[in-house]
């Protein structure tokens, strides 16, 4: 007798003898960064995440020289933008994951700094929306703003510290979920919604069967991946869970047993906080190694 969706999904997410964990699971805010340019220090590059379809905006505080700027493979970004002080950058698909692009600009005043280099690299999901680029000292409200956003992600740190230690104390099995408060009267709602999934012609591996799961603060989504021929083995890095508003969900982890070997197939769990109440999606899943291929399923729709 074949076992039920969420025997499986419980099984895989305490039989952790095998596995092992993916670094790389958080989704970037969207809060601005800022770059601070010295006149009195030696020019730096500051090196700025990108993605392909993703936009990623620089504001400055001088005005830029419109009719010069120096872009490194310039004919595969689908955007190059320059405002008066703004200069707004989407790469094409045809940049490949951990590829680096040299970008400078030029102030129009032709104070010191004259101009501002940069790096962009191509990260396989996620960029960088918004850097606020300072040439001249900056505001109190900016410096105040700054130290709210750094309160605030402190507090989503110790949040995380917290829940991780409650995690860490707490017996596993369905224990584990009762004692950590993640399972209510309502018990885990599954879906299969292998065939509704939308795959991308660029996905490295063929998605299988795709299930996912909602209990009382998380969800996730179990995907069964196979290599596809002449391809190497394959093991999940990072994910993000994107709904059609550009709007990521937390991922918390990604879980994946062991390598895809070559022809075969293996699940992977990938665990986000709960989005709110009558939110089921649909979501665009990636997944992505440590390397140049990645997965895209869309229409990922939750219990």
């Amino acid at each position: 007798m074949s076992s039920s969706p969420i025997v499986v999904l419980l099984g895989v997410l305490f039989t952790s003898a095998a596995a092992f964990a993916q670094p790389e699971v958080q989704a970037s805010g969207l809060s601005a960064r800022r770059i601070e340019l010295n006149p009195d220090e030696r020019p730096s590059v500051s090196e700025i995440a990108i993605s392909a379809g993703l936009s990623t905006g620089l504001y400055f505080d001088s005005d830029l020289v419109r009719d010069w700027m120096e872009l490194e493979g310039r004919e595969r970004f689908s955007l190059v933008d320059m405002g008066q002080a703004t200069l707004r950058l989407i790469p094409s698909t045809r940049v490949v994951p951990g590829e680096r692009f040299r970008l400078v600009v030029r102030f129009k005043d032709g104070a010191a700094p004259a101009s501002a280099s940069f790096l962009l690299r191509v990260h396989p999901a996620k960029a960088e929306p918004l850097v606020e680029v300072y040439r001249e000292k900056r505001t109190i409200e900016t410096y105040q703003q700054e130290v709210r956003e750094v309160r605030a992600e402190l507090a989503r740190c110790q949040d995380e510290n917290s829940r991780l230690m409650a995690e860490h104390e707490a017996p596993s099995g369905l224990t584990g979920l009762l004692a950590t408060q993640n399972l209510d009267e309502n018990g885990v709602a599954a879906r299969t919604v292998t065939r509704a999934i939308v795959s991308s012609q660029d996905n490295a591996l063929e998605a299988i069967s795709v299930t996912t799961y909602r209990t009382k603060g998380a969800v996730a989504v179990v995907v069964q991946l196979a290599t596809k021929a002449g391809t190497h083995p394959w093991s999940a890095k990072g994910a993000t869970l994107r709904g059609k508003t550009g709007a990521e969900l937390k991922v918390l982890r990604v879980w994946q047993q062991q390598l895809i070997p070559l022809g075969e197939a293996r699940s992977i769990v990938v665990e986000a906080e709960a989005p709110g109440a009558g939110v089921p999606g649909p979501y665009s899943l990636k997944l992505w190694e440590d390397g140049p291929r990645t997965v895209t399923l869309g229409n990922v729709a939750f219990p």
